[in-house]
């Protein structure tokens, strides 16, 4: 049940951007008066699921959920129709428009993209407000994953500063280290102020997926699994673990490093029910897990900061939010394409993607993400790539500063060396994405 309402969410979203990247060419085009034979969802090679002519466009629904497209006469797309572009050119069409008009028909899509998550992340403030933990209030300090150990930090510390700057978001820190080259983090520890120096080479190992940094927090028994081994031994729901064998480990992540060092051996819990504590002994399966689910809610540990906007405060905000994402983004692909970092072995395809929404139905989660892909759909789009925007675009910039305008046929190659491109990085991606299934 739980991938369906994933993969509904992710068709949603992914059925709302398509229709406004496309809706954005066609607007642009019918403002100059060029004509649009098709507006399709989704791409339709061999069959349609669904059409319907009004005008001079074909709207439809196709089957292969790779994209969607509009068919503009007199221009060089994906449908490569030569026929059409044998003939003389006529007034309607994409090539007999002035340079600027069909710069502005190329760059509508990305525009409705960026605008549409603008106004996706004002109207979230405006409506849920901001809710997040800072720093400060993680009253236990970090869990230090065995990456960040290797470089300095210790469980329990508390994040002051990043290259002395002050962070208002605890799930900030790590993509500020990634992304922005942070070279020095100050912790307090033990009441004393302690600096930690970031090598680069240990951003290749976190984007790879290693745990470097996250949340101390309390274990409490919330639930249990199937044929779980602490339920078996005598736990119950809302029981406080606080050590085993003998040693005081009150916190969820420390605990469960510990108890993989237990394999197939009976050992003493320590926990806490009702003011009362006790030991239980619990055989440790091969997996080292005790089959429990625990209070994972950070509010239940943690104050949360929240702030509310009234309308006209979330449109700067959801500007500025859009703008950091924005920024974000080209930084993370400032990554996938240096290949000291590793990260191009990041890269996902449509399980990735559809994986990143929540499990339930979630709307601001839904919303979240569309505004996020929508800048994502927006910053791929513009890529110089020929069979992108992006390429039409380079093309068309460099017709409108010399004067001189590509040929046809050096558009039609450009367009199948595109074409061949973004679908070896398709492939690409949703390999990774098997791969990484079978791990």
């Amino acid at each position: 049940m739980e991938i369906l309402v994933k993969a509904a969410q992710f068709f949603l979203s992914l059925s709302i951007l398509i229709i406004l990247h496309e809706l954005g060419h066609f607007l642009f085009a019918r403002l100059f008066n060029t004509r649009v034979e098709k507006f399709y969802l989704f791409f339709n090679p061999w069959f349609t699921l669904f059409k319907v002519k009004k005008g001079d466009t074909e709207f439809g629904m196709g089957w292969l959920p790779l994209g969607g497209y509009v068919k503009i006469s007199g221009m060089i797309d994906e449908s490569m129709d030569k026929e059409q572009m044998g003939r003389e050119p006529q007034p309607w069409e994409f090539r007999s428009k002035p340079a600027w008009q069909r710069l502005l028909i190329m760059l509508g899509g990305v525009m409705v993209n960026f605008v549409l998550a603008l106004v996706i992340y004002a109207s979230m403030l405006y409506a849920w407000g901001e809710r997040y933990l800072p720093p400060e209030n993680l009253t236990y300090g970090i869990h230090a994953d065995s990456l960040a150990r290797e470089v300095g930090f210790r469980h329990g510390d508390h994040i002051v500063s990043l290259d002395n700057q002050s962070v208002d978001q605890f799930y900030q820190i790590t993509p500020k280290i990634v992304l922005e080259n942070i070279q020095t983090v100050r912790v307090r520890r033990n009441g004393e102020l302690v600096d930690i120096n970031i090598p680069r080479e240990i951003v290749p190992e976190i984007l790879a997926g290693k745990p470097f940094m996250d949340i101390r927090f309390p274990f409490i028994i919330e639930g249990f699994v199937a044929g779980s081994a602490a339920r078996e031994a005598g736990m119950e729901k809302g029981d406080r673990i606080l050590g085993l064998d003998g040693k005081e480990v009150p916190f969820f992540l420390e605990f469960r490093e510990q108890l993989g060092q237990y394999r197939n051996q009976e050992i003493p819990v320590t926990i806490e029910r009702d003011g009362e504590i006790m030991d239980i002994i619990v055989e440790v399966p091969e997996d080292g897990l005790l089959g429990v689910r625990p209070v994972g809610q950070i509010n239940e540990f943690f104050e949360l900061r929240t702030v509310s906007y009234s309308f006209f405060e979330a449109i700067p905000a959801g500007i500025t939010r859009g703008m950091e994402t924005f920024s974000s983004y080209l930084q993370q692909l400032r990554l996938i394409f240096s290949p000291q970092t590793g990260a191009y072995r990041s890269l996902g395809g449509f399980i990735t993607i559809g994986s990143i929404f929540p499990g339930v139905w979630d709307w601001q989660a839904f919303w979240s993400m569309t505004a996020f892909l929508s800048i994502v759909l927006a910053i791929m789009n513009i890529l110089p790539i020929p069979a992108l925007d992006g390429g039409h675009v380079m093309f068309l910039l460099y017709e409108i500063i010399s004067g001189r305008k590509p040929s046809e046929k050096f558009m039609e190659y450009a367009q199948i060396a595109g074409m061949l491109f973004l679908l070896a990085l398709i492939f690409y991606a949703n390999a990774n994405d098997i791969v990484r299934l079978f791990r």
